[in-house]
């Protein structure tokens, strides 16, 4: 490597600056164009950096701004619910930033090394093909982290219509491909592909993917609004259970209800007798359905992030499979058992539930069931169908207060609705619950931190959408199909 053929300062700025401003373009802020104008700037920055290091550095940049400035709420549940200072918290957030801008560096990288003689197939193909892989790669390796993938900033525009096709990462894909046109501009080319582009995107919207399974059913999520610091303390048990159970009975109406993620703040061997099976008793003789979270286990053995189900469809019971490092449980736990130690948080030691069906059975529907930071990973939510005719995720927002997080998270949902085509019922202790149906769209939503009950009407559907038959094979095999011809002169010329 030539320190001569390093980038500016000036350029690490800017890349920098690109990817701290494509924050604006997810939740709340919800400028969607503006991750296809800071895509562009980096995707003309690597055009004009000499060598491999020099893009890796670029993209390092951006995606240190992305990161920095995306998620720099983690900060606030690692002080406040870690028990660890303020400036302690800010150091592990930067480091993880710094960690997950790596992947950035990675697409720099590749997206130099792989360029091909025409420098129109290199950022039109190369380019955008290598940023969705490497995107897709930040989603599951190490157990993913997914969050802030471009294509999320798309959910109210139309690249969204590529989504039931192709998923988050096809969306990705537009945005990446949108960002190579704009680079290639002024020119007919550029131009009428832009215009094809997003006119085919909004072509796939009009498309109806499913049809209507039953009649409408009414439903309510509550939302008690109690604060984290006080909701694992034993005095708080009896008025958080009272504030659930006074809900319930002032929602006759509705026959599903959903309390959030662990609304019980205790485990379901003890609360049996007290609540579970008194509930159950009641609600079968309505005729209506509840489903709660729970820890569910042992206190001395395992136990499980669960959402049970009691009334007239029966006692059903979901666990969550893919749990939050550090959060919900330790990777690699031999040698990071004293971050448990050192990080007091309650229940922070769950085991990931097994393969068992995630669907439930409640108002007559088979219904999806994810909890929290598993709808982040469209392959987890699919599992459920073409089967579920409904799709739930209860969450708890209220470890990053009042941030950008709960916003970004009920993007991500939001996604989740119109790659699946299916309505999605957003359960939150503290907001923001949702009622969203299958284009995306917010038919109902709760204010943050204040008890809520929010009540409708959802649409059972059934069918299949592409990407609920595809999953990410579709857009992988696109991308990769991309890359070939550049591949192929870069194994041509080593040869």
């Amino acid at each position: 490597m030539n320190p001569k053929n390093w980038p500016l300062p000036g350029q690490l700025l800017l890349s920098l600056a690109a990817g701290g401003a494509t924050v604006l373009a997810f939740a709340p802020f919800s400028l969607g164009f503006v991750a296809v104008l800071t895509l562009a700037l980096l995707f003309h920055l690597w055009r004009h950096v000499a060598d491999a290091a020099g893009a890796a550095g670029l993209g390092f940049a951006f995606g240190l701004g992305l990161m920095a400035f995306g998620v720099f709420w983690l900060r606030i549940s690692i002080a406040q619910f870690g028990g660890v200072t303020p400036p302690l918290a800010v150091t592990v957030t930067v480091l993880f930033a710094l960690f997950m801008a790596c992947y950035f560096a990675v697409a720099g990288w590749l997206a130099r090394r792989l360029r091909p003689r025409s420098d129109i197939a290199w950022v039109l193909l190369v380019m955008p093909a290598v940023w969705v892989l490497v995107e897709w790669l930040r989603g599951w390796l190490l157990t993913g982290f997914p969050w802030l993938s471009l294509g999320y900033s798309q959910v109210d525009l139309p690249l969204a219509g590529l989504a039931p096709v192709l998923g988050v990462f096809g969306v990705s894909l537009g945005v990446a491909v949108s960002a190579a046109l704009l680079t290639l501009l002024p020119g007919v080319v550029a131009i009428g592909g832009l215009a094809a582009l997003w006119a085919a995107a909004f072509g796939l919207q009009q498309v109806a993917w499913i049809e209507p399974a039953a009649d409408p059913v009414r439903v309510s999520l509550l939302q008690a609004s109690i604060p984290q610091a006080q909701k694992w303390q034993p005095s708080m048990r009896r008025e958080t259970l009272e504030t659930y159970l006074d809900m319930t009975a002032s929602v006759a109406d509705s026959r599903i209800v959903i309390w959030p993620e662990t609304a019980v703040p205790a485990f379901a061997s003890e609360m049996e007798q007290g609540l579970l099976q008194p509930l159950h008793d009641m609600l079968s003789a309505q005729g209506r359905d509840v489903v709660l979270g729970i820890v569910d286990g042992q206190r001395a053995g395992e136990y499980f992030n669960a959402m049970l189900s009691l009334g007239a469809s029966g006692r059903d019971r979901y666990h969550k499979r893919h749990l939050v490092p550090f959060g919900e449980y330790l990777p690699l736990d031999a040698w990071t058992r004293p971050v448990l130690d050192f990080l007091d948080i309650p229940m922070s030691d769950f085991t990931p539930g097994g393969d068992r069906s995630p669907i439930i059975t409640l108002g007559g529907q088979p219904v999806g069931i994810n909890i929290c930071y598993e709808d982040a990973y469209a392959d987890e939510v699919i599992r459920a169908l073409p089967q579920a005719t409904l799709l739930i995720n209860t969450s708890n927002d209220a470890w990053f207060g009042d941030s950008l997080a709960p916003h970004q998270h009920l993007e991500i949902a939001r996604m989740r609705a119109v790659e699946t085509g299916r309505y999605l019922l957003r359960a939150t202790n503290t907001g923001i619950s949702a009622i969203i149906d299958q284009r995306g769209k917010l038919l109902a939503l709760s204010p943050q931190f204040e008890p809520a009950v929010l009540g409708g009407e959802v649409l059972p559907l059934r069918g299949a959408t592409p990407f609920v038959s595809w999953g990410n094979t579709a857009v992988l095999l696109l991308a990769l199909s991309m890359l070939a011809p550049a591949l192929a002169q870069r194994l041509s010329r080593s040869s």
